[in-house]
């Protein structure tokens, strides 16, 4: 009788679980692809998908992009967006368009006014412009592990999507930050930022949740505890 009792309670818990299982989308950053996330373990039995970039055609605001990448969304059944850096700006605007369950950002900005100075100061006065899309992917493999110092501990996959990245990716992202023109962030964002981010400073962030010590990497170099966090907001959807 215990035995059967077990089964029940086994049975009713799986039950559950599927009930509550929808598909998760992730969003890497500008840099990364799939792999940026291999070590994100996420709980529950969510079905998880990987928004794929497409190369954005010149010109394209962040808006615009958000609305192409959404075509690779399945509308008709629940589903939750996480993104990172570059992802999450795209998965904000993303929950403009999209009924999103919830919308989880990492290492992001959900609105312009979480970006730093250099970023507006470049608003201003577009430097950016005068680099190449070839020395762009040299900038970031140069200056990713001096200003993100962790990410040598996963150096072998940020080297390798880096070297995969096609420049004009790089070169075509760039003025979509740089013009980005999101005032507010929207509702329905939850966003997790770490103490010691020096791409993004914690200083302009209104975060939901401190991953204390995370760097703009973390995703990948303290996966643990983002997974921790995501696990946590997914449970209580």
């Amino acid at each position: 009788m215990k035995a059967f009792v077990w089964v029940l309670l086994l049975l009713c818990f799986l039950g559950s679980q599927a009930q509550n299982a929808m598909t998760v989308y992730l969003i890497p950053g500008q840099g990364g692809d799939a792999r940026l996330f291999t070590h994100l373990e996420i709980t529950g039995g969510h079905d998880v998908r990987h928004i794929t970039y497409e190369l954005p055609a010149p010109g394209l605001s962040m808006q615009e992009y958000a609305a192409i990448l959404a075509g690779q969304i399945d509308t008709s059944e629940p589903f939750v967006i996480i993104g990172v850096s570059l992802g999450g700006m795209i998965a904000t605007e993303m929950s403009q368009l999209v009924n999103a369950e919830k919308t989880i950002i990492i290492s992001s900005a959900k609105s312009w006014n979480e970006l730093p100075p250099r970023y507006r100061f470049q608003k201003r006065v577009p430097i950016y412009k005068m680099v190449s899309p070839r020395l762009s992917i040299f900038g970031a493999k140069l200056l990713q592990p001096i200003v993100e110092p962790d990410r040598q501990s996963q150096k072998e996959i940020f080297k390798a999507m880096l070297q995969d990245k096609d420049p004009r990716f790089i070169a075509r992202t760039i003025p979509m930050i740089m013009q980005w023109d999101r005032t507010e962030a929207p509702d329905n964002i939850y966003h997790i930022h770490g103490s010691n981010d020096h791409t993004l400073p914690i200083s302009h962030v209104a975060y939901d949740h401190l991953v204390e010590g995370g760097s703009h990497m973390m995703v990948l170099t303290d996966a643990a505890r983002v997974s921790a966090a995501v696990n946590g907001v997914l449970a209580n959807l």
